[in-house]
C-alpha cells in the first residue's frame, strides 16, 4: 500500500478493536488483557491524529507566509507556526525512533504493548 493511499484512507480504528483470544478468552468479558488492544488502537489513533494536525499547522504556516504580504508580524507569525509543524514532525519521529532503537539494543519490544502472564 503507497503512501498516499495509508494517509487518505487509513485502517479503521475502533475503541475495542478486534478481540482476539489474547484479549478475550473464549467469552465476551474483557479481561485486564484487554488493555494490550485498547492502547494499541490508542497508539495508532494519536501517531494518525499528530500527523494530520502537523500537516494542517505545516499547510495553514505556508498559506500564512504567502499572505503576510512582507508585514513583519504575520511574518513572524507564519515562521513560527512553520517552525512548530516542523518540530512536531521531526518530534514524533525521534520518539518513535527511539523506540525502535531501545527495542534493537535491549532485545524488548516496546513498540507493541503487552501485558506480560
Amino acid at each position: 500500500m503507497n503512501l498516499i493511499s495509508k494517509i487518505f484512507f487509513p485502517t479503521p480504528v475502533f475503541a475495542q478493536g478486534v478481540w482476539s483470544d489474547a484479549c478475550v478468552k473464549n467469552s465476551d468479558v474483557a479481561t485486564i488483557k484487554g488493555f494490550e488492544c485498547l492502547f494499541g488502537n490508542i497508539a495508532q489513533v494519536v501517531i494518525y491524529f499528530a500527523g494530520i494536525v502537523f500537516f494542517f499547522m505545516f499547510i495553514s504556516g505556508g498559506f500564512q507566509y504567502l499572505t503576510s504580504g512582507g508585514d513583519p508580524k504575520k511574518t513572524a507569525k507564519a515562521t513560527s507556526t512553520l517552525t512548530m509543524s516542523i518540530v512536531g514532525i521531526v518530534g514524533v519521529i525521534i520518539a518513535f525512533l527511539i523506540m525502535k532503537f531501545i527495542q534493537k539494543f535491549t532485545g524488548v519490544n516496546v513498540v507493541d504493548f503487552i501485558i506480560p502472564q
